[in-house]
């Protein structure tokens, strides 16, 4: 049986000297995956734009004004050829982006049911992130050849609510437990720089490490503050924050795959070299990470031979997605996604902003 973790254990590793924890980290690290092996994920925005949240730190929230434009759905062929452009430099899972507030049984729907199967067949794990899932729409991806859902925490539950005032926290949990349910692997983390403290980091890892089982993968996010946005005047965090988090995540989570995200562009190679050191596994490439700039593949090449690193070929932890013919679900299920009704004085600002532009 899983043991629970505590907020003090958590806390005493985040505050430990630099050193002492990518230490302990590294051989925890060792201890349960091959630390030459990182896995190159490609993020494809498939549906930009219009999203009617209001996260404090998203470029794609139809009310700031950002720059970020509206845009339909990519074509099965436009998907395909990502995806095999991805795989050519060495991607072995593209996950699939779409700017909504939850999924909805329609034709878009059944657009992306397709645009798994095309990727599956690919050879390749197949990551989705389209908001809030019920747990029937989550069997129908998970027919269709889905690997793996994201769907990030963000925070802590109580700084999260200072940052996104249009979904609820729990929303969040009851997501990944349909995915569980759906037999689908779970890549769940969150997002530093953001204001928040070492505390809330802490408290989401403890959220995180106490789901059952713990997520597959964890992605450590490091704000990129886009202008517009509400936390657009953030000052970017230390390397040695990301280095700590990434360290404290390895200990929290084991087996996990600790994932650097966005804001390697900000990141030297010596700085990424100390995040492999202290677990992490994966990198997202790309030329962006939906609107997010993100380092060059070649730059990204170039790191792996100068750190003696490889890619991790797909399906080493699971096997590949066998798609089956979907079943006949309930379709009168009715998902009641809350909205929490308080008001977060910088989105509402921001907002006013745009309505004058």
């Amino acid at each position: 049986m899983q043991n629970k973790l505590t907020y003090e254990q958590v806390l005493e590793w985040y505050n430990r000297p630099l050193l002492d924890l990518v230490y302990e980290a590294a051989t925890v690290h060792r201890a349960h995956h091959d630390p030459r092996e990182v896995q190159i994920s490609t993020l494809l925005s498939i549906k930009t734009g219009g999203c009617p949240e209001d996260c404090g730190y998203c470029p794609q929230a139809a009310r700031y004004h950002t720059g970020v434009e509206n845009e339909g759905m990519l074509s099965q062929k436009q998907v395909e050829i990502a995806a095999k452009r991805a795989k050519l430099m060495g991607s072995s899972r593209l996950c699939m982006g779409a700017a909504w507030r939850n999924v909805k049984d329609d034709a878009d729907f059944d657009h992306v049911l397709d645009l798994v199967k095309t990727v599956n067949n690919l050879d390749m794990e197949v990551c989705c992130t389209l908001g809030m899932v019920t747990e029937n729409q989550a069997k129908k991806l998970s027919d269709a050849g889905l690997y793996a859902y994201n769907h990030n925490l963000d925070s802590s539950e109580e700084y999260y609510e200072k940052v996104i005032s249009t979904r609820g926290y729990q929303d969040r949990l009851d997501t990944i437990d349909n995915v569980r349910k759906a037999g689908i692997t779970v890549c769940s983390g969150g997002i530093i720089g953001m204001g928040e403290s070492p505390e809330d980091r802490c408290k989401m890892l403890v959220t995180l490490a106490n789901l059952t089982p713990q997520p597959e993968s964890v992605p450590i996010n490091a704000l990129v503050a886009s202008e517009g946005t509400p936390l657009e005047n953030q000052k970017p965090i230390s390397i040695f924050e990301m280095v700590r988090m990434v360290a404290v995540t390895r200990l929290a989570m084991p087996k996990t795959t600790v994932r650097l995200s966005a804001g390697r562009t900000e990141m030297s190679i010596e700085g990424q070299a100390l995040c492999f050191m202290a677990g992490a596994a994966s990198i997202f490439a790309g030329d962006k990470l939906l609107t997010t700039p993100n380092p060059d593949i070649y730059e990204d090449l170039d790191m792996f031979d100068i750190l003696g690193l490889k890619p991790t070929k797909p399906f080493t932890k699971h096997d590949k997605p066998q798609p089956e013919k979907t079943a006949d679900y309930d379709l009168k299920e009715k998902p009641r996604w809350t909205r929490p009704g308080h008001v977060i004085a910088e989105n509402e600002a921001k907002r006013k902003t745009k309505t004058t532009v």
